[in-house]
């Protein structure tokens, strides 16, 4: 099912086989995209709602100059832009990261399930609610953390949501993502970001390369980027990188 890894387990809502039924039976079509291809343009009119199956999404904002500011990335299970539903229009762009696979929901369909599965409905609201979570962590860690605190902070937050939909093991993932995006990511320079890294897999928290992060001590890992996984709202916290009791306390903002 193209649906299975929306909501998938462990988390605070999950879905029946019949409500995931319901929301297979919704998609109209199914669609392969190249990586660094626009999605969906800001202040486009839309009609439908895009679920992320296989890839990596962006959402970001250009400034006057065309210069771009990420404001979330989206893994697999993700529903990329489900608030375009009530708002029909996106105040920023989306596009592809890597090469991905979407699956595309109209928003007719939508209003059935709003008016037939109520309780459908707010599970898809609990969707969106946990992308403000995940954008509340995103300042969080761009305002209070140093350079290898927000690289610890978005690999830790990367492990989780990917534990959530079946693609990390807790300890190694693959991730289509080069060290300029990571930089991008975490507001960075790209030479920044490859100390970063170095530091990284010299103190034996992780390591980066070839798109695989490997992670031999998470809990290490999350007490120096600050991670506390609390805020996506996975049922099953003993299985998740949290921090120590002590946790790192550098205040410091380096970029």
């Amino acid at each position: 099912m193209f649906t299975d890894r929306f909501l998938r387990y462990k988390r605070g809502v999950s879905l029946s086989l019949d409500e995931r039924a319901t929301l297979e039976a919704s998609i109209a079509e199914v669609q392969t995209l190249d990586a660094r291809k626009i999605v969906v343009r800001a202040g486009k009119e839309l009609d439908h709602s895009t679920l992320l199956i296989e890839g990596i999404l962006s959402r970001y904002i250009d400034d006057r100059k065309g210069l771009r500011q990420l404001v979330a990335i989206h893994v697999p299970g993700d529903f990329v832009d489900l608030h375009a539903y009530p708002l029909k229009v996106l105040d920023h762009d989306v596009a592809t990261m890597t090469a991905a696979t979407v699956a595309i929901v109209p928003h007719c369909a939508l209003d059935t399930i709003i008016a037939e599965r109520p309780q459908l409905g707010r599970k898809l609201w609990f969707s969106t609610l946990i992308d403000a979570a995940i954008h509340r962590a995103w300042l969080f860690r761009l305002g209070r953390l140093d350079a290898m605190g927000r690289v610890a902070h978005f690999l830790c937050e990367t492990n989780a949501r990917l534990m959530s939909a079946g693609l990390s093991d807790g300890h190694r993932f693959a991730l289509g993502l080069t060290q300029t995006d990571l930089a991008e990511i975490c507001g960075l320079t790209n030479i920044h970001v490859n100390r970063v890294l170095r530091q990284l897999r010299e103190e034996g928290l992780c390591v980066f390369r070839s798109s695989l992060v490997e992670i031999p001590d998470p809990q290490r890992l999350a007490a120096r980027g600050q991670f506390d996984p609390a805020y996506l709202y996975i049922d099953d916290t003993q299985s998740l990188p949290a921090q120590a009791k002590e946790p790192f306390h550098d205040r410091t903002v380096s970029t």
